[in-house]
């Protein structure tokens, strides 16, 4: 186990400029000739405006960064997003719109009847767009989990226009990780409102761009409903599984309070962090939909409680459906535990936190999609692969038992990435993973999720970030290709981070090109070829 007294990580979450021009990187190995294109990530890069600080993870304002390779040669650029939240807080030098974990308090130059009457404006939605980026189309977005996207210019990181999705389809809010389809479709979740009122989640389905070159967005709609648990009360859900046929949500019991969400926060200065409840009874509910027909499949999945953020894998194969998590073990929510104040925080007083923290566990949920009356009390999982179980219970639910894939105390696999341009939906046999040592991201993993093998890149006082597999292109293996990740190395020689390149077969290092700036916390992103 790696240790880290220095408390390099810190410089994760520390301010930095954005470039006026792309950057140099210094190459050391040999980056490959066939690497063509560009790596996109998005994090948090402004943690305070002026004295006002922001105080969780997912607060800090979007940054958006590049690195270009061509012919071996690599250059990095970086740029903040010009986000309504961005802007007015550039233009007013204080924080006036509220994010996840911090409230924006109203605008100390109004007087007491006109912040009286803001109060029934409602409130302003974040548009901070630091979670991910992703194409529709010819288009790219940057965004968070909220209906609004930020139109960027993926070859010079210009902000071009934000998009409300509310004005396509009816949903609330969409999340950061929408599945692409070889040919360009996107499939995304958001909760909305269902039939006489009660929450539902919907599944959006944007088209492929059509020889019209119409923008895809004008053309969205809703495939699917899920059902909510709880009428009033919808799941936080940040990702969803897809395959060629079917659909997998997976309900948590981490609640949002719609009754404080839509209360009016400004009488009682809060924001989005403090509408999260955990339901402590409901464990999880599993739903599969029908893709092509849009029908939902009426089994009563259930499992005990984890909080889940990101899907690594799901697939089809004989009846069932394979269903690769990232989970954490209980319904006490994990974003508690992500304040700036805890993540910033010397090592052993991080360490203390997170030992008291959900317990980080990949999991593999196996799904039988028909079942039979004469079969209850008994297992339906007849693969020969898997000891995940699923038993039939006289109220005709499923009650699911994972075969655990990684599992490591207070060692999280996370920010899951696959070969997924081929491997998406289908059987697989590869992850790369974040490793997180008590949430502090300390290593690069390589999982085998048929014989749990790992492979792990590691170097003291190095802080890596989600890695992005990248296919050769005459690839004839699932595991032909790199893995590009961001690693800040405060401690170590001049320059403080460097885009790392490695071997996805082994994870060895072939390549790494160092820049002379920080790069703060990316969370995910994509590569685009050129």
């Amino acid at each position: 186990r790696v240790e880290h007294p220095a408390g390099g990580y810190k410089k994760l979450f520390e301010t930095v400029e954005e470039l006026s021009a792309p950057v140099t990187a210094h190459v050391t190995g040999r980056i490959p000739t066939w690497l063509r294109g560009s790596l996109l990530r998005c994090g948090p890069g402004l943690f305070e405006v002026g004295t006002e600080p922001f105080y969780h993870l997912f607060d800090g304002q979007a940054l958006l960064h590049k690195f270009d390779f061509k012919e071996g040669h690599v250059t990095y650029h970086r740029r903040f997003v010009r986000t309504d939240a961005y802007v007015r807080a550039m233009t007013e030098k204080r924080i006036v719109i509220t994010e996840f974990g911090t409230y924006a308090y109203p605008d100390p130059c109004k007087n007491i009847f006109s912040r009286f009457f803001s109060y029934f404006k409602g409130v302003e939605v974040t548009d901070n767009a630091l979670v991910n980026v992703y194409p529709v189309g010819e288009d790219y977005y940057a965004c968070t989990e909220t209906n609004f996207i930020t139109k960027i210019n993926p070859d010079t990181l210009e902000t071009i226009k934000q998009v409300d999705l509310c004005k396509f389809v009816s949903v609330n809010g969409a999340t950061a990780h929408p599945h692409i389809e070889n040919d360009g479709t996107v499939y995304n979740i958001g909760n909305c409102f269902g039939k006489n009122f009660a929450l539902a989640y919907n599944i959006i389905r944007i088209p492929p761009l059509q020889p019209d070159k119409e923008d895809p967005m004008n053309k969205s709609e809703i495939v699917v409903q899920f059902p909510c648990s709880d009428r009033f009360k919808p799941s936080y859900v940040h990702s969803f599984g897809l395959t060629p046929n079917y659909i997998v949500f997976v309900e948590t019991p981490v609640k949002i309070n719609l009754l404080k969400f839509l209360s009016s926060w400004s009488l009682w200065g809060a924001n989005y962090m403090d509408c999260f409840e955990s339901n402590e009874t409901m464990g999880v509910w599993l739903h599969v939909a029908e893709k092509k027909k849009g029908r939902l499949l009426n089994i009563k999945y259930r499992t005990s409680a984890f909080n889940l953020f990101h899907h690594i894998n799901t697939y089809e194969d004989n009846g069932f459906l394979i269903v690769d998590l990232c989970t954490w073990k209980g319904f006490e929510f994990v974003y508690n535990y992500l304040y700036l104040a805890n993540l910033r925080a010397n090592w052993e007083e991080v360490k203390r936190q997170a030992e008291k923290a959900p317990q980080p566990e990949a999991r593999r949920y196996v799904l039988p999609l028909s079942i039979d009356k004469a079969d209850t009390g008994k297992n339906l999982v007849t693969l020969p692969y898997t000891t995940a179980t699923a038993t039939l219970h006289s109220d005709e639910s499923v009650w699911l038992e994972p075969e655990v894939i990684f599992s490591g105390p207070r060692h999280a696999f996370e920010f899951p990435q696959i070969n997924y341009k081929k491997y998406g939906g289908k059987p697989y046999t590869y992850t790369y993973g974040l490793g997180l040592n008590h949430f502090v991201p300390d290593r690069l993993c390589k999982l085998n999720v048929k014989t749990k093998e790992t492979w792990v890149w590691q170097e003291p006082d190095s802080y890596p970030s989600e890695p992005i597999f990248v296919s050769h292109p005459d690839a004839l293996e699932e595991d032909d290709g790199v893995v590009l990740s961001i690693v800040i190395s405060p401690g170590s020689g001049p320059k403080p981070a460097y885009l790392l390149l490695l071997n996805a077969k082994d994870m060895s290092e072939v390549a790494r090109a160092e820049v002379e700036v920080n790069i703060p916390v990316t969370f995910h992103g994509l590569f685009k070829r050129a």
